[in-house]
């Protein structure tokens, strides 16, 4: 399998960002980490493995990125509004500096174009960002794979809200949206699939996709929302099943 790591400069955030490329071709997935982990979870925790397969013959290819939850989602208290501002500036970073690269790396060893049908995925605050990023910008994403996301920024934000978490809180924003908002019609043409159990852990996320269900089939977007048993936790052995069976879905 190819696999290529990458430590570059964001001017978005003053600092090094570390990423990791697994596959050589097809169709290229962002992988965001677990909340406050690292670019190479992914591998570490054995996702990787459940898609060599098609990572190996072309089919797709994941990049793995780091985050900023440490300073924005996680932390404690302190300046609110500065905490989300941060994480404004990770989403500059990652729609105006790594999605360039991204097609500029895809090009390197897949002639292939697939402008505009990146998708995102991730697992439990990865799952969050993927839903999220998707929903703010439809324009640069083709969709997004979110396993055990949660989708309400007020459980990191205690008593403070303004536009800025407003915006990032798709439970909160996307029941005021109006059937015909431009992004809406942007999203019927996405591929969006929301995965959590209902078993440990996962209480919040399954009461999350129900909210974000009733609004997709008001608006009329072909969303897939899927609730697994009550035995399903919101942990890794879960998401090794759930990742290759709903990529499968969507390759095929």
């Amino acid at each position: 399998m190819h696999t290529q790591y990458y430590k570059e400069y964001s001017y978005n955030l003053g600092r090094d960002m570390e990423f990791k490329v697994y596959g050589h071709a097809g169709l290229p997935f962002v992988v965001f980490p677990c909340q406050d982990g690292k670019f190479f979870d992914f591998e570490s925790r054995g996702m990787i493995d459940t898609v060599a397969d098609k990572l190996e013959n072309g089919q797709m290819q994941l990049f793995c990125i780091g985050c900023v939850d440490e300073e924005t989602w996680s932390v404690k208290g302190g300046d609110h509004h500065g905490r989300i501002m941060w994480h404004e500036q990770y989403m500059k970073y990652v729609c105006d500096e790594f999605i360039p690269r991204l097609h500029e790396i895809h090009a390197e060893t897949d002639p292939t174009s697939y402008y505009g049908q990146v998708m995102l995925t991730g697992a439990s605050m990865g799952g969050y960002h993927c839903v999220n990023f998707y929903l703010r910008r439809p324009d640069l994403f083709g969709g997004c794979l979110s396993l055990s996301g949660l989708f309400h920024a007020g459980y990191f934000f205690e008593n403070y809200n303004d536009l800025d978490v407003y915006y990032n809180s798709p439970v909160d924003f996307l029941p005021n949206m109006d059937y015909n908002h431009p992004l809406v019609e942007q999203y019927r043409h996405g591929k969006i699939i929301i995965c959590c159990g209902q078993g440990a852990w996962e209480d919040e996320a399954k009461e999350d996709a129900r909210i974000l269900k009733g609004q997709f089939d008001r608006l009329n977007v072909p969303a897939w929302v899927d609730l697994w048993g009550e035995d399903v936790n919101h942990d890794w052995p879960w998401w090794l099943i759930q990742f290759p069976y709903f990529v499968d879905k969507i390759l095929n």
